[in-house]
Order: structure tokens, then C-alpha cells, then sequence
């Protein structure tokens, strides 16, 4: 009886999984799939759109075989990759000691709100101009611009996830003879893992979407200098085609971010 209980929940927590996991994603990829099927007829069927047709679902799904098998979609997404990487691990590097120092300190706090603020409301791609004249390469300005652009949910994440810690905490530690580092490895970074992913998460995400306008400007390589080599050959399949890889890689990152979010973290050993 027991056992016939036991396959009885098994069974249903993986027609629950399925249909939370599988099919409610599902459904939404193929709700989104229609609407392009629809506006790709929409396309097609109005003189004045007629020569935007390579923009539709069908097209667009016969040039993603063609760009991968020639490598031109594996090329470009490792020239952006290395670009995202380089920029995220300095925004992480410089990011995550910036917020400790603004959470551990209310002077830091005081002194740093106004002049970050204002760095941070200015739009990355407006430090472009002044780039091309300080960097050599675009290479060195793009991982620039991605930097400054995630730098700040990093800093900010890590900073109130660090104010929410118990300051008992610390009292405790310095009681028992712990140093700073000590402190930072035992007390500080288990105890905001937590925050300190979820900025990472957050990074990402703007990083991401800086990322390929950066590339429209002056590279060769990477994914949006294929959207701006696309739009200016009139390849609007191959356009539409990189547009849904960019989608798709956005979205992988993510979810892996997301379950470092869910696995690493002090409240989820707790």
C-alpha cells in the first residue's frame, strides 16, 4: 500500500513538473510563434510590406540551418561572448568590494550616493565618443561600456543585501578573534550570496542589451555588427534570424544566473 502511494505522488510530481516545466513554457513559445506567423501574413498580404516578407516566421527558420552550418552564427556569438565576459567579470571585480565598503560604512554611503547616482542615470552608449579617442581598439571600448553598465546593480545589490545582515553577527565574530578577511569568507559573503547573485542576474540582463548596440558602431565581428551587416545587405532572414539567437542566448544566461540564484545562497542551505 505504501509503495502504491509512493509511485502514486511520484507520478504526480512529474505530471506537475511537466506541465509547470514543459508545457505552460510551451504554450507561450507557441502563442509568440502565431502572433509572428500572423504579422508575417500581415506582411505578406499588404503592397506596401510586401518586400519585408524575409522578416516572417518561415524564412527566418530556413536562414538559422544556413548561418549555423557556415559558422557565421558561432563567430559572432564567441566575439560577443568574450566581450560580455570580460565586461561582467570587471563590473563583478569592481562591483561586488564597492557595495561591502557602502554597506559596511554609512559615510562611504553618504559620501558615494550623489556622485554614483549620477553616473548611473547617464546611458552607457553615451561614453562612446570619448572612448574612440581613449581606447586603441573597440574591443577595449565595448567591454568598457558593458563594465559601466553593470557595475551598478552589482553595487547596489551587494550594498543592501549587506544592511539587511544581523550586526549581532559581527559582534560575534570580532568576539571570537575573527580578522577581516575572515569575517568577509565566513560572515559577509555567505550571508549575502544571495544579493549578491541576484545583481549579478540584473547585470547580465543590462549587459546583454548594451552589448549589441555597442557593436553597431565600429567592429567587425560579434553579434550586432551581424544585425547592422544584415540590415545593410538586405538580408532581412538573416536579420530576423540573429535577432532570434540573440533572444535565445539572453535567455539561456538567465536561467543559468537564475539557478546559481536558487543554489548558492545562505537562505537556501538554511
Amino acid at each position: 500500500m505504501a509503495s502504491e502511494n509512493i509511485r502514486g505522488i511520484d507520478r504526480n510530481t512529474i505530471l506537475v513538473w511537466l506541465r509547470d516545466r514543459v508545457l505552460y513554457p510551451a504554450t507561450g513559445v507557441g502563442i509568440l510563434l502565431v502572433f509572428w506567423a500572423i504579422g508575417s501574413w500581415l506582411l505578406a498580404i499588404t503592397p506596401e510590406t510586401s518586400s519585408f516578407i524575409k522578416f516572417g516566421l518561415v524564412p527566418t527558420m530556413k536562414a538559422v540551418p544556413g548561418l549555423l552550418s557556415s559558422g557565421y552564427i558561432t563567430e559572432n556569438v564567441l566575439a560577443s561572448g568574450y566581450r560580455l565576459a570580460i565586461g561582467l567579470f570587471l563590473a563583478i571585480l569592481i562591483g561586488v568590494p564597492i557595495g561591502i565598503a557602502i554597506g559596511l560604512s554609512k559615510l562611504t554611503e553618504q559620501i558615494t550616493n550623489g556622485p554614483f547616482q549620477l553616473l548611473r542615470m547617464v546611458s552607457p552608449l553615451s561614453w562612446m565618443p570619448i572612448l574612440v579617442f581613449v581606447f586603441p581598439r573597440w574591443d577595449q571600448a565595448i567591454i568598457f561600456l558593458i563594465a559601466v553598465a553593470a557595475i551598478w546593480p552589482v553595487v547596489y545589490a551587494t550594498a543592501a543585501g549587506l544592511k539587511k545582515v544581523d550586526p549581532a553577527w559581527f559582534k560575534v565574530s570580532r568576539n571570537l578573534g575573527a580578522n577581516f578577511r575572515q569575517m568577509l569568507s565566513e560572515v559577509i559573503f555567505p550571508a549575502i550570496a544571495f544579493d549578491i547573485f541576484t545583481g549579478i542576474r540584473l547585470a547580465l540582463g543590462i549587459a546583454w542589451v548594451v552589448l549589441v548596440p555597442a557593436e553597431l558602431l565600429g567592429v567587425s565581428s560579434g553579434l550586432g555588427y551581424a544585425i547592422k551587416d544584415a540590415r545593410e545587405t538586405l538580408s532581412y532572414d538573416h536579420l530576423s534570424a540573429m535577432v532570434v539567437v540573440i533572444g535565445i542566448i539572453g535567455f539561456t544566461l538567465d536561467a543559468i544566473v537564475a539557478k546559481m540564484v536558487q543554489r548558492y545562497t545562505w537562505q537556501r542551505e538554511m
